[in-house]
C-alpha cells in the first residue's frame, strides 16, 4: 500500500481489509468508511544492547538513563484498522512520501515521522549505540535528542518537514554534509558523524550554527528539509 499525495501537506492512506496504517496520534484529519483506531506500541525499547543485556561497551548505566529519557522523546502512534480511506497531516507541515519498494532501512527522527505501513518493522535506536559517547553527543549538540527511529522492510512512509524535502545522494567517493537542523532522515548504508569546527567543549549546547554539521558517508540517500527550523 502506498500513500497518495493529496497536496503538499496532506496524504491519503487506503486501509485494506485485514491491514493497518500506523500514524502519529492526532494526525488523522478525516476518514471515510468503517475505520477503527487503536493505540500502537511499536518501536519497543531502545536497541543496541550487548550480550550481557547491559548495552554496548559496558554502557549499562547510560542505557538505564536512556530508557527513562526515551519516555520524553517518544511520539505516540495510532493504528487504523478496517476498510476505508484515512487522510493525514500535522500542524500544516509539508509531507513527503518515501517508498521503500526494495526493502532496506529508513532512519528518521521520531518527530518527523507522520505515518507508515504496518508491514514495516519499526524500532527506536539509542544514539549511544551508534558510536558510543560520541553518538550520544551527536544527539545533544544537534538538538535531535538521544533517540532516532528506524523502519525496515518494503512499504511506504510519510515524513514531515518545514518547506518540503530535498533528496540528496550519498556516495562513497565524497561525503555529504548537512546542517543538523535541516536533517530529516536517510536510507541506505549510510554512516552519520558530527563534524565540528570548534572544540567539543565549545560545541556542547550549541544546537545550531555553521560550526556543527552532520557528515554522511557510504551509499544511500539523505532527506533534507528546506528550512533550519526545528519542530
Amino acid at each position: 500500500m502506498a500513500f497518495e499525495q493529496v497536496n503538499a501537506k496532506c496524504v491519503k492512506a487506503t486501509v485494506p481489509p485485514g491491514g493497518a496504517v500506523v500514524a502519529r496520534r492526532g494526525a488523522m484529519l478525516f476518514y471515510t468508511g468503517p475505520v477503527q483506531f487503536s493505540p500502537h506500541s511499536g518501536g519497543g525499547a531502545p536497541s543496541g544492547r550487548g550480550p550481557s543485556g547491559r548495552g554496548p561497551g559496558g554502557m549499562g548505566g547510560v542505557m538505564g538513563v536512556a530508557g527513562r529519557a526515551m519516555q520524553g522523546e517518544h511520539v505516540a502512534m495510532m493504528a487504523a484498522h478496517g476498510s476505508g480511506e484515512v487522510y493525514y497531516g500535522h500542524a500544516g507541515l509539508h509531507v513527503t512520501v518515501i517508498d521503500m519498494t526494495g526493502g532496506g532501512m529508513l532512519t528518521v527522527e521520531a518527530d518527523r515521522l507522520l505515518a507508515h505501513d504496518h508491514t514495516l518493522q519499526s524500532s527506536v535506536v539509542f544514539l549511544g549505540s551508534q558510536g558510543g559517547i560520541r553518538g550520544a553527543v551527536r544527539g545533544a549538540v544537534t538538538g535531535q535528542g538521544l533517540f532516532t527511529s528506524q523502519l525496515s522492510g518494503a512499504g511506504s512512509v510519510a515524513v514531515l518537514s518545514h518547506g518540503g524535502t530535498i533528496e540528496l545522494p550519498v556516495r562513497g567517493d565524497r561525503p555529504t554534509v548537512v546542517d543538523p537542523q535541516a536533517y530529516v532522515g536517510h536510507t541506505g548504508q549510510v554512516s552519520v558523524e558530527v563534524s565540528a569546527s570548534v572544540g567539543w567543549r565549545e560545541a556542547v549546547g550549541k544546537g545550531s550554527g555553521e560550526a556543527i554539521k552532520l557528515k554522511l558517508t557510504g551509499q544511500g540517500t539523505v532527506y533534507v528539509q528546506a528550512s533550519e527550523q526545528k519542530f
